[in-house]
Formats: structure tokens, C-alpha cells, sequence
């Protein structure tokens, strides 16, 4: 399946390079980088290259490129998300994926991938297994390993990893039995500028912290599931009975994971919670922006971010601001407006001012794209509902004593 794995950064060096059937020589990235200077964005670069003898098959995160390396016609959707499952083990393990970050943590990383791949094919993937193979690096365990020439690898095989549920582990036991279950959901719009909206579609997940003794079994209906047009599951999800009966039955690991994702492509296009005010002349070379709320949504609107790519004739920003920070790239040409969050009892947050540009483009004219990046708390905006959640215990009993806490987005059980 996969033969090799390189990691390889911005500007083309590889930080990190591991095999599994033979050592394949790095002169296969040549052609990587090929693609890589050709192209302007790194996220332009093919997920999928051919050459001669291999195929590269890469992902782009955190500033860096993980490239799997592969000598037969693999399905390179399972290949990418190898490669996915890869990246969120790093970032659970270090809170992050970046080179720095991974280059601290070399030994950790050859351990971990030793522990996913066996003779180039997936083996232990769970975030919750591993752990319990290599123990997550700190300050203590590392002087322990560097005096006694130690490591993080246990001796012990994880109890769950051959049994029928290889994503739990047995014998968990809590005091106190909780589930915490997160909807998160992204708004992906396109709007004119006289704030119609145009295109919209949702990308929303479900995220779990599970903390449940022994081995629980657990159900959940929605009250809408037709909202759904494509969903992605997490492996315990029993998939036939969701086909049958559109409810989600499964065994959960022990921990944090990502139940579900899904995609809603809203034929009623969704209600933008703000508006912005805009007037960018290039003639008089001014701008003056405000950005408001509208009272449909009934929620504080947070963390917004403002992006404006400005044309490449603009050499610098001069504005005043009355709430927030701004920057402006000189070399991306990007200007930045963090708003924050909107205070409806004081002023609206507004910022004026010039910008210069090159001598002779002073009169011309340009249509730019303004980018609207908003967070809104305890809010399913596509108006998913859950209907029950039912648990059952290792003879499938129902628990008994069950709290709801449920507040917009977010529900959590108590036993």
C-alpha cells in the first residue's frame, strides 16, 4: 500500500522521511517540487502526481506537506485520509502539526508511525489506542527517558486492540459518568454587494468527550436527518442501521473523537447574521467600512476577521480604526480587520481612511472580494435538532438517571 512518507516544508526540505517495505530514495520528491514551484498557493499543487515508477499522494496542512509515496494504483482516498488521520494524531499528541513543532518531537513521531502503518497498511489509528502505546511526550516522561535511556513505547499490548472494538479500551471505569456532545457548524457564502446572498452551503461536525464506564452502547436520532446530503462516520458507527433507520448506533471510544461530519447544501439559502457597509474608492483612494448585526439572529456575534486582498498597485494602508486592530501585508497585499465582537450598545465598529498606490494607477478601477470570518456560540444555524439520546450498559440496559443539559449547539449527558 504506502511504501514511504516524507514530510516536507514550505521550501522544499524535507524535515522527516519514513519507510515501511524498502528505503525509496528521496529523488522522488524531485518531482514534487517541481510542482511545487509551478504553482503560485501550495494548495494548488495536484494531490496526486504520476511518475514513471510511483505515485505521490500529499495533504497540506499547518505549512506543511505530508507526502505518501506509493509504487501500485492504491485508492488515493484512502491514502488521503491516512495521511488526515496522520495529522490530527500529531496535533492531538503536541496540540499542533507545524514543522517546529515536529522537529522538537522527532522520536515521538517515528514511534507514532510506526504504531499506524504495518508493511505499508493501516494498523492503529485511534487517537485513544496510541496513547496507550506511546505516552504523550512531557517534561517529566522525556528526563526520565534521557537519564535511563528509556521510551515512550509500552511493553503491554493496548486491551482493546484485538478485540471486535479495537477503538475502546476494556475495564474503563469513571466516578462520575459524562457525555459531552459539540455541534459545530461552518457557513461557506458567497454574497453580492447588495447583500443578497448568492451560494451557501454548510460543513458541520459532531464532536464527543466521552467519559462512560465499562463498554456503553449508544443511540442517537435526530428530529431533521433529511438535512443531511452527505455524511462521513467515525468506525463505530453502525452504518446499515443509519441507512435503515437514520440513527446513529455505536459503541464510543473512551475520550475525544469526532463522531460524525456532514454536508448540507441549503436549498433555502442561509440567513447572513451581519451586514458591512462599504465604500472602497480607488479614485480618491479611501475607504470607509462598518460592519453591524442584524437582529434576526438574537446571538452575540464573536471573533470576526476581515479580509480584503487588495490589487498589487496598493503600497500601503493608512486607517483608523474606532474598535480592533489592523494589518496590512505589503507583499500578499492583504488587508486584515480583527473586529472582535460586536457590542450592540456601543458604536458600530467602523474604520476610514487613505491608501496609497503606484504613480499612474491612481484612476483605475478594481472589483475586489471582501472575506467575512464570524463565530456565533451556542447556534446550529441549519437548524439541526436532536431528537434522544438512549444509553445502554454492557447487557443492554438502559441507564438510568439521565440529564439533559442541552444549549443550542451543544448537549451534554449526566448519569
Amino acid at each position: 500500500m504506502i511504501h514511504s512518507l516524507f514530510i516536507i516544508n514550505s521550501t522544499s526540505d524535507i524535515i522527516l522521511e519514513k519507510h515501511w517495505k524498502r528505503i525509496i530514495s528521496r529523488s522522488v520528491c524531485d518531482y514534487f517540487f517541481e510542482a511545487q514551484n509551478s504553482v503560485a498557493k501550495p494548495e494548488d499543487i495536484p494531490p496526486i502526481i504520476t511518475t514513471p515508477h510511483h505515485y505521490l499522494i500529499s495533504v497540506y496542512r499547518k505549512g506543511v506537506f505530508f507526502v505518501a509515496v506509493t509504487m501500485s494504483e492504491v485508492p488515493p482516498l484512502f491514502v488521503i485520509e491516512f495521511l488526515d488521520r496522520v495529522v490530527t494524531t500529531f496535533h492531538d499528541y503536541f496540540n499542533d502539526c507545524s514543522e517546529s513543532v515536529l522537529k522538537d518531537n522527532y522520536v515521538v513521531v517515528y514511534e507514532i508511525l510506526d504504531e499506524m502503518l504495518d508493511n505499508g497498511f493501516p494498523l492503529a489509528t485511534e487517537s485513544n489506542v496510541l496513547k496507550e502505546l506511546i505516552k504523550p511526550p512531557n517534561i517529566l516522561r522525556t528526563i526520565a527517558n534521557t537519564m535511563t535511556g528509556g521510551s515512550n513505547v509500552s511493553s503491554i499490548l493496548p486491551s482493546g486492540q484485538l478485540s471486535s472494538v479495537p477503538w475502546r479500551r476494556t475495564g474503563v471505569k469513571y466516578t462520575n459518568n459524562e457525555a459531552y456532545f459539540d455541534v459545530i457548524e461552518e457557513v461557506d457564502a458567497i454574497i453580492d454587494k447588495t447583500g443578497s446572498t448568492i451560494f451557501s452551503e454548510i460543513q458541520g461536525y459532531i464532536d464527543c468527550c466521552i467519559k462512560l464506564s465499562g463498554m456503553p452502547d449508544l443511540t442517537l436520532s435526530f428530529m431533521n436527518p433529511r438535512l443531511f446530503d452527505d455524511v462521513s462516520f467515525h468506525p463505530c458507527v453502525r452504518f446499515k442501521r443509519w441507512e435503515a433507520e437514520r440513527i446513529l448506533s455505536f459503541i464510543p471510544p473512551d475520550g475525544n473523537f469526532r463522531l460524525m461530519s456532514y454536508h448540507i447544501n441549503t436549498q433555502n439559502l442561509v440567513a447572513i447574521p451581519l451586514y458591512i457597509n462599504h465604500n472602497i474608492n480607488f479614485k480618491q483612494n479611501k475607504i470607509d467600512m462598518t460592519i453591524g448585526p442584524k437582529q434576526t439572529i438574537g446571538r452575540t456575534i464573536e471573533n470576526i476577521v476581515i479580509e480584503i486582498p487588495m490589487p498589487s498597485v496598493v503600497l500601503n494602508c493608512t486607517l483608523l480604526q474606532n474598535q480592533g486592530k489592523y494589518t496590512f501585508d505589503p507583499i500578499k497585499k492583504i488587508l486584515t480587520w480583527d473586529v472582535g465582537r460586536i457590542d450592540i450598545e456601543n458604536k458600530l465598529p467602523n474604520i476610514r481612511g487613505s491608501f496609497t498606490v503606484q504613480s499612474g494607477q491612481e484612476n483605475h478601477n478594481f472589483n475586489l472580494t471582501i472575506n467575512v470570518k464570524f463565530t456565533i456560540n451556542q447556534l446550529a444555524i441549519s437548524g439541526l435538532k436532536v431528537n434522544r439520546l438512549d444509553m445502554y450498559g454492557e447487557k443492554y440496559k438502559p441507564f438510568k438517571g439521565v440529564k439533559y443539559i442541552t444549549t443550542g449547539g451543544t448537549f451534554q449527558v449526566r448519569i
